[in-house]
């Protein structure tokens, strides 16, 4: 049986992977997981393949267990695995509670790389990996700073990994776009608003089609739009300090 497996699936991003996946591979069954099992479901309306509501919490300790059983009870065949749960919020550092920054944290990392674990004996030649980045994984991003370090793990993840299943014919890609209209911006955004200045924003489907693209080359980073890509090779130039600066002034913070 095969399958893909997409986590965040019940909208943004991981909905729009399932509807371009959909087109673009035949598989026997997508696995959906996310918290909203009636939008999971609904999922079947818009697909070909069949699909399996996996509804969990990817905060909580034991919903990888779930999986992991529920893919040692089928034995699937992972031809494609979507890591694009995740959130972030917007607002000085201590501003956020610390329980917030811990489920950011389980959330945008460790489930990343536990989902990853327990898939990956189930694929093999020819499989495909994407994770869900960010354009914050190229620099530090005041005011959005413990979501721009746990994407920066993605990425540093998200490669290394690539490189290291590469003989086995498996490839991974770091999905990294610059801002994308998404509910995401519903949980980021605080009153306090210190994030002022959004310049553009992307389409999740012109977003989805770079990276199903980026992966057919064999690239280990996919940022869609040109500009975004001249501006993320000047990030490996730039001083930090400097691009930080830039940032805040952006957002008319003090210094």
């Amino acid at each position: 049986m095969k399958i893909a497996i997409i986590t965040g699936a019940s909208s943004g991003m991981g909905k729009q992977f399932v509807l371009a996946l959909d087109k673009a591979h035949e598989y026997d069954e997508i696995w959906v997981i996310a918290r909203r099992e009636d939008r999971l479901k609904a999922l079947q309306n818009e697909v070909r393949a069949a699909v399996r509501a996996v509804p969990m919490d990817l905060t909580e300790k034991d919903s990888v267990d779930k999986l992991s059983a529920l893919l040692e009870k089928l034995k699937p065949d992972v031809r494609t695995l979507v890591n694009a749960s995740g959130y972030g919020k917007f607002d000085e550092f201590t501003n956020v509670p610390l329980e917030v920054y811990d489920d950011m944290i389980d959330l945008n990392v460790k489930a990343y790389v536990a989902v990853t674990y327990v898939c990956l004996p189930y694929m093999s030649e020819g499989a495909e990996i994407y994770q869900l980045d960010s354009y914050s994984a190229f620099m530090p991003v005041p005011y959005i700073n413990v979501y721009a370090a746990t994407k920066a793990f993605v990425l540093s993840f998200s490669r290394a990994l690539n490189a290291e299943l590469k003989p086995r014919g498996i490839k991974v890609l770091a999905v990294c776009p610059y801002w994308v209209k998404t509910e995401f911006f519903d949980r980021a955004v605080t009153e306090n608003r210190v994030v002022t200045r959004i310049d553009k924003y992307h389409k999740p489907e012109d977003v989805v089609a770079r990276a199903l693209r980026d992966m057919k080359r064999g690239k280990d980073v996919s940022v869609v739009g040109s500009a975004d890509r001249f501006r993320a090779f000047f990030m490996k130039i730039l001083p930090h300090k400097f691009a930080m600066k830039v940032w805040i002034n952006q957002q008319k913070k003090k210094k």
